[in-house]
């Protein structure tokens, strides 16, 4: 089995920044260390209201990643203005995410297959670009259907409802997952890449990663709430020695 990949999230190290109005923590320093402890790339989320991560930090990442030969995943809502600075940016790979000012973060998954004459034109400008695409959906077979159709190189599902049944300890968990992986074969046959995100923390990676389909898991808020503890880099390697053992145990 394949090493799986970690990006690490870094939007809220922007989130900690802004609260005080100060030029630290920097997330360009975040991205530095993540790197150095481990991390395979990148992700940041540009949101419409700019509540963490800010236009000069997507440029700075994007300059930083280049220069480490790491590749940034950008995230991004499907609006023209997101549009036109990914196509400027030209980073490593747009994710295309839902947002909502009100929501306090992603809540659920892409409806790609409800406005798919909305979003595959943007999907089809970006791969057109050289920029890789993922849309972030839920592990729905018509979600799924619709990634192909679009396009897009690569699904990124949402692990939410899974790792949240599972602190809630609710007996519906087995379910979550077994969704996950049946929308992973499907998305695997269908020639995308598989991505998983959204609420993964040490308790609920090594089933997700077990998944012999995932190529990527990208995690952010639980590793920048855990460094607070026990530092980045031991978050980082803490996250990484429990994808490895589970992808060990798997290809035992």
């Amino acid at each position: 089995m394949s090493r799986l990949r970690l990006g690490v999230n870094i939007d809220h190290v922007a989130t900690l920044r802004n609260a005080r109005g100060e030029s630290y923590p920097d997330p360009l320093r975040a991205a530095e260390v993540a790197i150095a402890a481990g991390a395979d790339g990148i992700t940041a989320h540009l949101r419409e209201d700019r509540r963490h991560i800010r236009d000069a930090d997507i440029a700075a990442l994007a300059a930083l990643c280049v220069r480490l030969e790491r590749p940034l995943n950008f995230e991004m809502a499907v609006t023209e203005e997101m549009e036109v600075l990914a196509l400027k940016l030209r980073p490593h790979a747009a994710c295309l995410v839902p947002e909502r000012r009100e929501e306090v973060t992603t809540e659920g998954g892409l409806d790609l297959a409800g406005g798919f004459d909305r979003i595959a034109p943007v999907v089809r400008r970006l791969s057109g670009a050289g920029v890789r695409v993922s849309c972030f959906i839920d592990a729905r077979d018509d979600q799924v259907d619709a990634a192909a159709a679009a396009g897009a190189q690569v699904v990124e599902f949402t692990t939410g409802p899974y790792c949240d049944a599972v602190r809630a300890g609710d007996p519906d968990a087995p379910s979550h997952l077994a969704q996950l992986a049946r929308a992973a074969r499907r998305a695997d046959a269908a020639g995308l890449e598989v991505h998983a995100g959204h609420g993964i923390d040490f308790g609920t990676v090594g089933p997700v990663a077990a998944l012999p389909e995932m190529c990527e898991l990208n995690i952010g808020h639980f590793l920048i709430g855990e460094a607070v503890f026990i530092g980045l880099p031991a978050a980082i390697r803490g996250m990484r020695e429990r994808m490895d053992a589970a992808r060990g145990a798997v290809g035992a």
